[in-house]
């Protein structure tokens, strides 16, 4: 299974277990948010990547929804540590809270909010050269839930599958002016030809972690791109938590020109060596 160790609510609890009240609204409703986090194996055993500032967006993007999760920091930090401990072999680690128990509807009960922490699945795999495929539907930039990366996921569950049956690895959303956004687990990157570009939060992508520490360390513009251009782009890229950099070779069906190409590798390297450098940047 791909949950290896598992603390819920200030226990570590059997994974196989049913643990989570069944009126959860983070269950009933989707009514949670969540991060996602690299396990990196250094010489001093197993830790996750950067908890700081995944932490810092778990808390903003619980208070857009209006709940606070119910756990300090140092708590999450050990029960981090905890799983890990558990599950050395584990790839990612995986933080959700909840507002809860609640009544069977969008209305809360008012109840203490949980917390899960998750260490499980094997070391991510992202080849290189991958192809993405835009989606027909858009990311409201201007919706309650922009840039809020919640559990509720269905929409980006159906997009990645539309993309699968196209041959795809990776969907990629337009917001509701037709601009490029961003892609179900990703930030988009591409290339003019001399830098790099992404879209900018007011497309409704996510403030992506990976996104951040690449803006903060190399030369990128925050740019609208329609996105019937996209593929018109000579490079691009994908960026997350768990894929680091991944290079894209076909968008739409077009191939690009440069896979892997100096921006690209040099996005990689940077990325690489602060993982190696910086556990907690």
């Amino acid at each position: 299974m791909s949950a290896q160790a598992v603390w819920l609510n200030g226990r570590m609890v059997e994974p196989e277990g049913p643990h989570l009240r069944a009126d959860d609204h983070g269950v009933i409703v989707g009514d949670g948010v969540f991060e996602t986090l690299l396990v990196v194996r250094r010489d001093q055993g197993v830790e996750a990547f950067a908890v700081r500032r995944h932490l810092e967006r778990l808390r903003r993007s619980a208070r857009v929804l209006r709940f606070e999760c119910p756990y300090r920091d140092d708590e999450l930090r050990a029960a981090i540590a905890r799983c890990l401990d558990a599950a050395p072999s584990a790839g990612i680690v995986r933080i959700t809270a909840t507002s809860g128990g609640g009544p069977l509807g969008s209305g809360r009960s008012g109840a203490q909010g949980s917390a899960i922490v998750i260490a499980g699945n094997r070391p991510p795999d992202y080849p290189p050269g991958t192809a993405v495929a835009t989606v027909p539907f858009s990311r409201n930039e201007r919706g309650a839930m922009a840039g809020v990366k919640t559990t509720s996921y269905a929409e980006n569950v159906l997009a990645l599958d539309m993309a699968r049956e196209r041959g795809a690895s990776e969907a990629i959303f337009a917001d509701t002016r037709g601009r490029v956004s961003e892609g179900t687990g990703s930030n988009i990157f591409w290339s003019d030809g001399e830098r790099l570009h992404t879209s900018p939060l007011d497309t409704g992508c996510l403030a992506g972690v990976t996104r951040a520490l690449l803006l903060e360390r190399l030369d990128i513009a925050e740019t609208h791109l329609a996105v019937e251009d996209l593929p018109g782009v000579p490079e691009a890229f994908l960026a997350s938590s768990t894929r680091i950099v991944q290079s894209i070779a076909r968008i739409d069906g077009t191939e690009l020109p440069v896979v892997d190409g100096s921006l690209t590798a040099n996005a990689a390297r940077m990325l690489t060596e602060l993982i190696a450098a910086d556990i907690d940047p």
